[in-house]
Order: structure tokens, then sequence, then C-alpha cells
């Protein structure tokens, strides 16, 4: 059975946004085939225009969701200070590209030189930064989508909060949610790397072993300060039914 959008956000997205804004860091992955609906979960719909209709809630993706609950749940515990910025970063064939920079010189190391983060103020806002960061993203040919993205793309979320103690002291609370849309998990050449180093990290860090191999791969080094420690890590599997599939496995 097909879950909801609506389903799958409050089911699992929304207590971690909570411990977002409480100052910890999340980490939730897509997961699964070309063609499955990790895009979809993510973001949502596209029409055939190429415009977003996020707006209809039964569409509407984690992402949007994720800022409009961000931005409702400040107001409602009537913060007064705080800050929330976004970047958005492609990672291809171990090549980082910042999808939100306008310059063309974007490509680089982990630590991107310049990395474009943005403030936002209102969900609205979102969409025209997926709509930017679509335009950017290398997509190329397979044979399961002649459309489908061949590279894994992440969107992070940066909740910054200051507050001032009983004795008048100024703290400040960061927490940060990273949602990764992942490439397609079939065997497509140099894309697996990724995959196959984020398998490594999760194994060590479930283990307790003493090394964890963070650095075999710029994804893990990206999410290195969300995967251990006092982080939630979710994986998002999305399934198809169909015999073509079948050698797909989680």
């Amino acid at each position: 059975m097909d879950s909801s959008q609506s389903a799958i956000y409050l089911d699992i997205v929304n207590p971690l946004v909570k411990e977002v804004i409480q100052g910890y860091n999340c980490t939730i992955f897509a997961y699964g085939q070309t063609g499955t609906g990790k895009t979809y979960t993510m973001e949502g719909e596209h029409d055939p225009e190429g415009s977003y209709s996020w707006k209809d809630d039964p569409q509407m993706g984690i992402i949007p969701r994720a800022l409009m609950q961000i931005f409702t749940e400040l107001d409602q515990q009537e913060v007064e200070e705080y800050s929330v910025r976004v970047s958005y970063v492609e990672l291809y064939n171990e090549e980082l590209n910042d999808l939100l920079s306008r310059s063309e010189h974007s490509q680089g190391s982990v630590i991107i030189t310049g990395l474009e983060e943005i403030a936002v103020r209102e969900r609205d806002e979102v969409y025209d930064l997926l709509r930017r960061g679509a335009d950017k993203r290398k997509t190329a040919a397979t044979f399961l989508n002649s459309t489908s993205s061949r590279s894994h793309s992440v969107f992070t979320v940066t909740v910054v909060i200051r507050e001032n103690s009983i004795g008048g002291e100024e703290l400040m609370k960061q927490g940060k949610l990273h949602l990764v849309d992942l490439a397609g998990s079939e065997n497509i050449g140099n894309i697996n790397q990724s995959l196959l180093t984020l398998g490594r990290v999760i194994k060590a860090l479930t283990s307790g072993a003493g090394h964890i191999p963070y650095r075999e791969s710029k994804l893990t080094r990206i999410l290195q300060d969300s995967l251990g420690g006092k982080t939630i890590t979710t994986v998002i599997a999305t399934l198809s039914p169909s015999s073509t599939n079948l050698v797909g496995r989680i």
C-alpha cells in the first residue's frame, strides 16, 4: 500500500524537526532504485511545465513541510531571535556542486569555498531555491528512467536560536537537518562509491567500531556532524512492485 506524503511526514519527520529546534542534528535519507519516488518524497510533485505544486498538501514533499513546521513552531514558541539558513549541494561522481550558487565555479572540495547558505523567513522562499537547484542538477539517461538524476543531493536546514537565561546570559542553540536524496541504488559505476561508504559508516557506528570511515567519501564527510554521537538518522526506503526492480536490495 502506498504511503501518503502527509502520513510519512507526521510519522517520521515531524518528531525529528522538533529535535532540530531543540539543538540536535538529524539526517533523513531517501533510498531506493531510480523511479521509485525518492525525489517525490523529498520535494513533492512536479508538473510537466516544471513548476511545483507543493502548496497542495497531498503532493507537498518533506522539504517544504519541514520549513513550514520550523517557522510555525518558532512562532508558537514566541522565539524572538532566530535564523533559518539553507544550503543545497549535489554530489556527482565524487564532485561537489553548490546548487544555490549563481557562480559558474561552484564545484570544489567538501568545504566548498563560498558555499551559498541562504537565510529564509517563510516556506514560499524555499520553492524558488529548490527550483534554482533543480535547474542546476545534472541528469543522465539510464535504462530505468531517461530523465533520472544520477547524483546525490543534500538539502541542509540550519536553525540557530538565541535566548537569554534566567541569569541574563545569552544562550545559543543550533540544530541541523540534512535531507538527502540519494542516487538510484542500482549499480551505476562510480555513483555507488558514496552508497558503499555510507553503508560502511553506518555499520561501523552501530557496531561501536573505533574507526569510522567518514573520509572515504565526500557524502559521509558532509554528513559527519549528523551521523554519529547524539544525532538521529532515518532512512526512508522507496520500493516498487515492478518485476524490473526485483534485483534491488536494501
